[in-house]
């Protein structure tokens, strides 16, 4: 329906498999109307992330992929609690560096490791910060998170904005007010990606 209306869609399915059924999922998913970017978890491995790159292929028109680092709900003590040692940024960084490697063409991770991940990826990875959360909304379940501005001025090239505008009072106005905080953080930021 969205893609009827003429909207690109961001097919957030998280795909996390083994390779073949990952590469199944993906191609299945790529040939959907207007998927413009789809995501995979990381912690799959690069096997899994290889054969999803290969799924898609190098065509023009098909979607990006991007690799889903850390759940921005995850902090320290949540990745201890998984048997992950080391902090959520040393992790994130590993994975996206693994997702680069493997194809993918960018990767979601929270605003605050924006920066990073743009030193190590370059102008050209694309990233997707989730967790984003104006000054007055709360974190919710979050816990790496960032503001419109401080995501777009780390290098975010999206920005995955949920509860602050579906759970407003009035959804419209919080979203043109994220808009404007974007806008005004891109006319700080010239060179920064596509919001």
């Amino acid at each position: 329906m969205l893609a009827g209306l003429g909207f690109g869609v961001f097919l957030d399915l998280k795909f996390h498999d083994i390779p073949n059924t990952v590469a199944r999922a993906v191609a299945a998913a790529a040939e959907l109307p207007k998927v413009r970017l789809l995501t995979l978890h990381t912690l799959g491995g690069a096997a899994m992330m290889r054969a999803a790159s290969a799924a898609v292929g190098k065509k023009k028109n098909r979607p990006r992929l991007l690799g889903v680092t850390l759940l921005t709900s995850m902090d320290r003590t949540a990745l201890r609690g998984v048997e992950i040692a080391g902090s959520p940024s040393e992790t994130v960084l590993a994975l996206a560096k693994l997702a680069q490697e493997a194809g993918l063409d960018g990767v979601v991770a929270s605003g605050q490791e924006a920066a990073a991940i743009r030193a190590q990826g370059g102008p050209r990875f694309l990233i997707a910060a989730p967790g984003v959360r104006p000054v007055s909304a709360a974190a919710n379940d979050q816990s790496r998170v960032a503001t419109p501005a401080e995501a777009i001025e780390a290098g975010a090239d999206y920005l995955i904005v949920g509860r602050p505008i579906t759970e407003s009072n009035d959804p419209r106005a919080a979203a043109l007010a994220i808009a404007r905080e974007i806008a005004s953080a891109r006319s700080v930021q010239p060179g920064s990606g596509e919001v």
